[in-house]
């Protein structure tokens, strides 16, 4: 009970402090330099835009952020899992509510330093909140979803819908902000996809003279099976035992050292898996 509370605690720290760095990011980068992130951050943002130079009035990024979510919390709450999705309010509400109260401390002028590290932050913001079982909600809700019911990594989807946005965003203001956007967009999506590799998958080929303890650690690491092939190595011309198995790629590492410890002389080759049809084990989000 006290191992379970303490991760909890641990999740709910790391979801805190994706919270600030996305409010710094949003403040500092975005703000500072006028741009806009994707997703319903962006629209959030552009909302804001809108409303200050065709109706000149002010409002808080959180009073459109907030209630923007509310659908697709709605739907991760019903299909992904409640602890994600109240874990995401929580990063909802924070982040959006720093972004308003952190100060912009103008550590830049350049649009493309803002750009690119504006998106390094909020990529890193949005990966702690994923290995942490959260997002920071929108279309990250979307991309979760399509991820869990259709087995892909669909965060390259997200962001061509996010580039709709920023080009939206060009037609009401300037192009040069949407393009420099662009680029910020593509920097979170690329630092996201660096860290978070859950839906990512690479293929096992593993020769060993222990299958079966070799096979049991699989098991035991992932959860998922694997299968058994017997051929001969050429050079010797003995009988050789090779298991083919499919992993996702955030679980790689540690299944590797595990077998490594079964059999040390075993030979592995690690090949990234542009996609699998079947079934598939995922663990669910809580």
């Amino acid at each position: 009970m006290a191992k379970v509370i303490l991760r909890e605690m641990r999740k709910i720290i790391c979801v805190v402090i994706a919270s600030v760095l996305y409010g710094f990011s949003i403040s500092n980068f975005l703000h500072g330099a006028g741009l806009l992130a994707g997703g319903f951050t962006g629209v959030s943002l552009l909302g804001q835009q809108v409303l200050l130079k065709f109706a000149d009035i002010s409002i808080p990024l959180s009073v459109i952020y907030i209630p923007l979510n509310a659908v697709p919390a709605l739907i991760s709450f019903k299909f992904i899992g409640k602890r994600f999705t109240i874990y995401s309010l929580i990063m909802i509400v924070l982040s959006s509510t720093f972004a308003d109260i952190i100060p912009n401390l103008h550590l830049t002028n350049d649009m493309l330093l803002c750009a690119v590290f504006g998106g390094i932050i909020n990529g890193v913001a949005i990966a702690i909140c994923l290995l942490n079982n959260a997002t920071s909600g929108g279309t990250d809700f979307i991309s979760i979803f399509i991820s869990e019911h259709y087995g892909k990594d669909a965060w390259d989807y997200i962001l061509a819908g996010n580039i709709v946005v920023l080009l939206f965003s060009g037609l009401l203001f300037d192009w040069t902000g949407a393009m420099y956007s662009i680029i910020l967009q593509f920097a979170s999506t690329t630092v996201i996809q660096l860290l978070y590799r859950r839906y990512q998958k690479q293929t096992l080929f593993i020769i060993t003279k222990k299958p079966e303890e070799v096979y049991s650690v699989i098991k035991e690491c992932t959860n998922h099976d694997g299968t058994l092939f017997k051929g001969v190595g050429l050079y010797k011309g003995k009988e050789r035992n090779m298991i083919y198995s499919v992993v996702s790629s955030d679980e790689i590492r540690r299944v590797i050292s595990k077998i490594k410890e079964c059999d040390p002389n075993c030979f592995i080759n690690v090949m990234k898996s542009e996609e699998v049809m079947g079934n598939f084990y995922r663990r669910p989000n809580s």
